[in-house]
């Protein structure tokens, strides 16, 4: 067994590179190998989101609290609640984050293929995430 402490890992800003807005991340667990599970608590500010990108193996959503919106490629964007979870098929191009009035945080679990969890894409751009409160 291995317990990780509350409050002994920290919190850290998300890198501008694959976000719009202020988003903070809280690595949950990273498995080694041969296992491939990562699980980050991330939390959106208003406005806030991802950009958009894909996982080789797919992702998994579960939104702990407040209310953002999802999209798809080609999809309409689907608002999202806490408790609600949301999965993306591998390779399935997508964004996620905060209403454009509230916050929300999820966990975000995806699996490791050859050590890719994501493939980072172009940003969302004000037009395609909108600005309607949808939540």
């Amino acid at each position: 067994m291995k317990i990780i402490a509350c409050g002994s890992v920290p919190t850290l800003i998300a890198p501008e590179k694959y976000f719009t807005g202020r988003v903070w991340q809280t690595p949950i667990i990273e498995k080694e190998a041969p296992a491939r599970l990562r699980a980050v608590m991330v939390g959106f500010e208003p406005g806030a989101r991802t950009h958009w990108h894909t996982h080789p193996l797919g992702q998994t959503l579960y939104v702990v609290s407040g209310a953002g919106l999802a999209q798809s490629w080609g999809e309409p964007i689907q608002a999202i609640r806490a408790g609600d979870v949301i999965s993306f098929a591998p390779d399935e191009k997508h964004w996620h984050g905060a209403g454009p009035k509230s916050a929300m945080a999820h966990i975000a679990m995806q699996e490791a293929l050859d050590g890719v969890h994501a493939d980072w894409l172009e940003t969302v751009t004000d037009e395609q995430y909108g600005g309607v409160d949808r939540t």
